[in-house]
């Protein structure tokens, strides 16, 4: 098996797992998975395609610049430069962008503070946390229409090998150094958006001190 067909084998047992959670709703979303870093191309999933079925179309290459880097018909997601600029800054291997409910209201709620902040959480330790008072910060930036400014925006904020980005009213993209890091982060990510939105159900003077 080569290793063009490895990635794509890989992304699309990630993409399966995340069609199960129901992350892809109207088909939303896009998925990326390196495959050749010099040149650098990648798979991204392919636009407009209902991504709770598998099938030969789901995924194209592209290159650095989120061109297709073969002949096709098929079109690059809409997001494909957030992929671009990760993959330019990190050695991520894997990056992740998806819209639930949760990750948006979460953005819209602390937005005007261009973050929001976890502490004292178990899951923070997916981030390679592990100090008792550590911190999460994840960055909330505008959602841009127009894609290159989105993308020179996200990447002020790309600078790890793992990480997590929030934009507003749009949803979340992650990344990490396998695609097994990247699904973990998102996990991790999608139960802190929750945990925090059940908490402030109770609790809503809370969102001062989040």
């Amino acid at each position: 098996m080569s290793l063009l067909q490895e990635r794509w084998q890989e992304l699309a047992d990630v993409k399966d797992e995340l069609a199960q959670r129901d992350w892809f709703m109207g088909t939303s979303g896009n998925l990326a998975i390196k495959v050749g870093a010099n040149p650098l191309t990648f798979l991204v999933t392919a636009s407009g395609k209902d991504k709770r079925k598998r099938t030969s179309e789901d995924f194209l290459l592209v290159d650095a610049n989120g061109r297709p880097a073969e002949a096709t018909h098929l079109k690059p997601s809409a997001e494909t430069l957030l992929h671009s600029e990760i993959y330019k800054r990190t050695n991520a291997c894997c990056s992740l962008h998806v819209h639930t409910v949760d990750n948006n209201v979460i953005s819209e709620l602390f937005g005007d503070r261009g973050e929001v902040t976890f502490k004292g959480q178990e899951l923070i330790k997916a981030f390679n946390l592990w100090d008792e008072d550590a911190v999460l910060t994840i960055p909330i930036i505008p959602n841009h229409a127009d894609i290159p400014a989105l993308a020179r925006e996200f990447a002020g904020h790309v600078y790890a090998q793992k990480g997590a980005v929030l934009i507003r009213n749009h949803g979340v993209t992650v990344w990490g150094e396998s695609a097994f890091e990247a699904k973990k982060l998102l996990e991790a990510s999608e139960f802190l958006f929750r945990y925090t939105l059940r908490l402030l159900e109770h609790k809503p003077e809370l969102i001062k001190a989040v």
